[in-house]
């Protein structure tokens, strides 16, 4: 297995080429490789089809049954890239369902619709165009974790994929009308809603509007028309420049709400009818609230990063909801929605993860969207921003990222951890205040009295810290908060200079 091989070669057109930094922690990417730049590719066709039969040999080794179902997002090559991975997972006796062109909740819903077990679905996401990538799972509604995407990475690395006879190939039909039909079944919103529909040129645009129709909405399209070259910017519900482009159109047309898909439909950003952009951790508040009204007693897992509102929110405590907070990362979430029969899973990046009855536990797009028209119709007297003018005031930082080495970063969050503990134990106070709770489920975030928190935690993507901090009383106690954070990481050599403010 090749690491390292230079494009338009012998080696790269005849040997598996996959570097190993393309295997993360819950899924697989690689910069594939784009006309316009000079950045060499991190895999090549048989690198794709290695893996394909690196996850076949995956599959049997867990023991589940060898039928797949694939699909592909709207790139110019990600029909090949899946095609090469079909190859491989042929080649290990594994059966592929193809259901075509998708988003990834499509492909998660395939699992349910055709009775199989187990998913690949070739996206890069949001990535800019050059990226690849494979969201994979084995148990729906889950997709990988750490310890499978471990030992895929050692199967494929170490050539450990096995040849069996059985493999085959099915095209599936008829399942993206299926899906659509899926969302929208049962719905009943009343309210005259005029929402606008941005996506980014990416797959959603194949999707988005028609079930936000079948849902009653009149909807305006915004980069609906499928275009891989993404003419506009990249489908990424968390890129401030598609969310301002959407805030203009939101103002421009008087719509009630605008709705951001992604390039694969598993993320949803949403802008007011003022054209405010509301941060999806928020987005999940505003849902919990509505949703623990509907489903008393309920309980909702959000990610360590996510505002600490959940914990303190009047209304959410008037309804007998209780938060989980837990590790950052979809398929964490999505996980730990599962195991604790949660009623929904919100990830600050816009995952959520609708359970039953609502949804099937995994992430999509369309029924997050769902979830805000029939909030904002079981609210007819209340606009967006209305509802979001209730939630108690906070006053967050953006994510901050100070530097620190890939294989030091692990080592410094558990001395940070355990300085942060330890001040708990000896009742020393941080920012003029007790520390009242410390949660190290994902680095260590501790909240005072009175509510405020700060967070510090590894990158999981890259060399660096992740610092968040959030106070319900003002800024300056929110940039309090972060100034003993900044005092106990400049104990820390390691740590890169942290000049950033807020």
């Amino acid at each position: 297995m090749r690491f390292e091989a230079r494009p338009n070669s012998w080696e790269f057109e005849t040997e598996a080429f996959v570097t190993p930094t393309g295997f993360r922690e819950y899924d697989a990417r690689w910069w594939f490789g784009h006309p316009a730049s000079d950045t060499p590719p991190q895999i090549n066709l048989y690198g794709i089809q290695a893996l394909g039969k690196g996850l076949g040999t995956l599959i049997h080794e867990l023991g589940k049954r060898p039928h797949i179902v694939t699909g592909h997002d709207f790139r110019g090559y990600s029909l090949s890239v899946k095609q090469a991975l079909e190859v491989g997972l042929m080649e290990a006796g594994i059966t592929v369902h193809d259901i075509g062109l998708a988003l990834s909740p499509m492909a998660y819903f395939a699992q349910f619709h055709l009775d199989v077990d187990c998913v690949a679905m070739v996206t890069a996401s949001h990535n800019s165009n050059g990226w690849t990538g494979v969201k994979m799972g084995v148990q729906r509604p889950l997709t990988f974790g750490p310890e499978e995407m471990s030992r895929l990475k050692e199967i494929v690395l170490n050539d450990e994929g096995q040849a069996r006879s059985g493999g085959g190939y099915v095209r599936e039909t008829g399942v993206s009308e299926a899906f659509k039909a899926d969302v929208a079944k049962g719905a009943s919103i009343k309210r005259k809603l005029k929402v606008v529909a941005a996506c980014g040129n990416g797959t959603a645009g194949a999707f988005a509007p028609d079930v936000l129709r079948a849902l009653g909405a009149e909807v305006i399209e915004m980069d609906c028309e499928l275009d891989h070259t993404f003419p506009h910017y990249n489908p990424n519900p968390e890129d401030m420049k598609m969310l301002h482009a959407l805030a203009a159109k939101v103002k421009e047309t008087g719509a009630d709400v605008g709705l951001a898909f992604d390039g694969d439909g598993d993320r949803c950003g949403v802008v007011d009818d003022t054209g405010e952009e509301i941060f999806a951790d928020k987005v999940g508040l505003m849902l919990a609230r509505d949703l623990s009204a509907e489903y008393p007693d309920a309980t909702f897992v959000v990610d360590v990063k996510s505002t600490g509102l959940y914990a303190i929110d009047p209304v959410l405590k008037a309804n007998g909801a209780t938060t989980d907070y837990y590790k950052t990362g979809h398929s964490y979430i999505k996980r730990r929605s599962n195991d604790l029969k949660a009623l929904a899973g919100f990830e600050k990046s816009g995952h959520y993860f609708l359970q039953p009855p609502i949804g099937r536990g995994y992430d999509d797009a369309l029924v997050s969207a769902r979830c805000i028209l029939e909030m904002l119709d079981r609210n007819p007297e209340k606009s967006m921003s209305d509802l979001k003018n209730d939630l108690p005031v906070s006053y967050g930082s953006p994510t901050m990222s100070p530097a620190c080495a890939d294989e030091l970063k692990y080592g410094v969050v558990e001395k940070i951890v355990a300085a942060f503990e330890g001040k708990q134990a000896a009742q020393e106070p941080v920012a003029g205040r007790a520390i009242t709770d410390v949660n190290t489920v994902n680095g260590v975030r501790f909240t005072l009295e009175g509510g405020a928190w700060g967070l510090v935690r590894a990158s999981s993507n890259t060399p660096n810290l992740v610092v968040v901090v959030e106070s319900p009383d003002s800024k300056d106690d929110a940039r309090a908060v972060f100034a003993a954070i900044k005092a106990e990481l400049a104990a820390h050599p390691e740590v890169g200079a942290f000049d950033q403010e807020f």
